[in-house]
């Protein structure tokens, strides 16, 4: 019986891999965009977490609205 994982082609990501990724970024970016696009992908996930976290709304503007 063969593992379910080795049938979707699932490979590991090493330090060869990361090389690459980092070099493509480069050429597609340049240098001097790279640290811009690293600091906007930081706030965004920043953003989503502080998202996730915050308390539900209870709805309360709606019916003030309304």
């Amino acid at each position: 019986m063969t593992s379910p994982l080795l049938g979707l082609g699932l490979i590991t990501f090493g330090v060869a891999e990361a090389v690459l990724v980092f070099g493509i970024l480069m050429l597609l970016f340049g240098a001097k965009k790279l640290p811009d696009l690293a600091r906007g992908l930081g706030g965004g996930i920043r953003n989503f977490k502080g998202e996730l976290e915050a308390p539900p709304d209870d709805g309360d503007d709606e019916q003030r609205e309304g």
